[in-house]
């Protein structure tokens, strides 16, 4: 490849990144208190929907992140209720509320819109250009030349990665997920971590699903999400559940990802439908080769009930 070709590749590939960050980065916050978030393809559908609802109403693409996390915040909030209060099995809740999200994805925006011979658009987002650092040979075109999602993405998981490792809440939101019985004991709020913790981390995957109309398509099709929740709940497992390895995991996928399509526009004879399952053929190999190195929270997966001496 050309210099322009490799520039133009991983620009694309930090633009695609972005909903792998945010989904996994969420799955990954909810994870480190013991909850396994599975609905993440329904809460992207729903935020996805609602999303580009709202902002095709108001025409405005903030009010429509707003709804969108507004919208994966009603999921988590669900997702809360149903296994720190009512101690349901954290899978089962979560298959029922990606089929919920994947329903409610389907409906409303025919009940709200209706059937139209043109789809509707909103105003996709355009690149900001960083003064001074988009300048720079190469790498001010591909980190300082992007959409402000882009941005945010990096951000978030700095932020995480401080927040994680660097504060005394973050401190105990990880001793939630490795041993709730310890740190109740201590006077956490095992509860409170893990209400908090699910919520934003759905509002997150909500707004993972509302970027790509948002800055893919300009509307909104049934199932665009294409699996990518399902793959960032692998990459959780890929990072560690650690903010900063699930970022260069994010980057991996997303390559994958753009490699495919770039070879599918190449007409270069490979069927578009083995094309299409690169990325998740690259999650298999990569879960079966570091699967048994992957660490997670010792308490992920289980509902803690403080009555239990068991644990």
């Amino acid at each position: 490849m050309s210099g322009i070709e490799i520039t133009t590749f991983l620009k694309l590939t930090f633009l695609t990144m972005v909903p792998f960050i945010f989904s996994s980065q969420g799955t990954m916050l909810s994870g480190r208190t013991g909850v396994f978030i599975v609905a993440q393809e329904g809460i992207m559908l729903a935020g996805a929907s609602i999303g580009f609802i709202i902002s095709y109403l108001t025409g405005s693409n903030i009010v429509g992140v707003l709804a969108a996390a507004a919208v994966g915040g009603v999921f988590g909030l669900a997702m809360a209720y149903f296994t720190t209060t009512l101690r349901v099995n954290q899978f089962v809740i979560g298959l029922a509320l990606f089929f919920f999200g994947m329903g409610i994805s389907t409906l409303v925006p025919k009940f709200v819109i209706g059937v139209t011979m043109t789809p509707p658009l909103i105003t996709t987002l355009k690149n900001i250009p960083i003064p001074f650092l988009s300048d720079i040979p190469f790498l001010g075109e591909i980190l300082f030349n992007q959409n402000i999602m882009v941005y945010a993405s990096i951000l978030l998981s700095i932020l995480l990665y401080y927040f994680l490792y660097h504060t005394q809440l973050g401190l105990e939101m990880r001793s939630v997920g490795e041993n709730p019985k310890a740190a109740d004991s201590l006077g956490i709020n095992v509860s409170a971590m893990r209400y908090g913790a699910i919520i934003v981390g759905s509002m997150l995957i909500g707004v993972a699903g509302f970027y790509l109309p948002l800055v893919y398509t300009g509307t909104f099709t049934e199932l665009m999400t294409r699996g990518r929740g399902w793959l960032s709940g692998a990459l959780a497992f890929f990072g560690g559940w650690r903010p900063h390895t699930i970022f260069y995991g994010a980057l991996f996928f997303a390559a994958i990802e753009v490699l495919a399509y770039k070879v599918q526009i190449a007409s270069i004879g490979i069927p578009y439908q083995f094309l299409l399952m690169l990325p998740y053929v690259s999650t298999l190999i990569i879960m079966m080769l570091t699967f048994k190195r992957s660490t997670t929270p010792a308490f992920l997966g289980k509902n803690y009930d403080r009555e239990d001496r068991s644990l």
